[in-house]
């Protein structure tokens, strides 16, 4: 139990660091937030929790195929931000990726790839 609390505060603080970083520098919060420190995180605490290698290789390759599909919506939203407003363009945001996981899902399908 005292290990699920370390996790849990170290994630929130995590994520409170960068939200805080990016109040001082958009840049430098855009960077620490593309960095993959959480996917690190995820990987070392599944390793000190002695999952399998197999299982911990498998996570990598699915979130590789995972994070293809929100990076349209990276330029989308700085583009249609100042145009319809924040909640309507997280929302489109949202369902743009879903589109294009869906899109993904679909064609990976193809090539023997299966996410779903």
């Amino acid at each position: 139990m005292a290990w699920l609390f370390v996790k849990y505060l170290l994630t929130a603080g995590i994520i409170m660091l960068i939200s805080e970083t990016v109040k001082r520098s958009e840049k430098m919060g855009a960077l620490f937030t593309a960095l993959p420190i959480i996917t690190f995180s995820v990987l070392i605490w599944m390793y000190l929790e002695k999952e399998p290698m197999e299982k911990i290789g498998n996570y990598m390759g699915y979130l590789f195929w995972y994070v293809l599909p929100t990076l349209p919506m990276l330029l989308m939203f700085p583009l249609v931000l100042g145009k319809i407003g924040f909640w309507p363009t997280l929302g489109l945001s949202a369902l743009m990726t879903i589109g294009c996981f869906g899109v993904e899902v679909l064609v990976l399908k193809r090539f023997g790839i299966e996410l779903l």
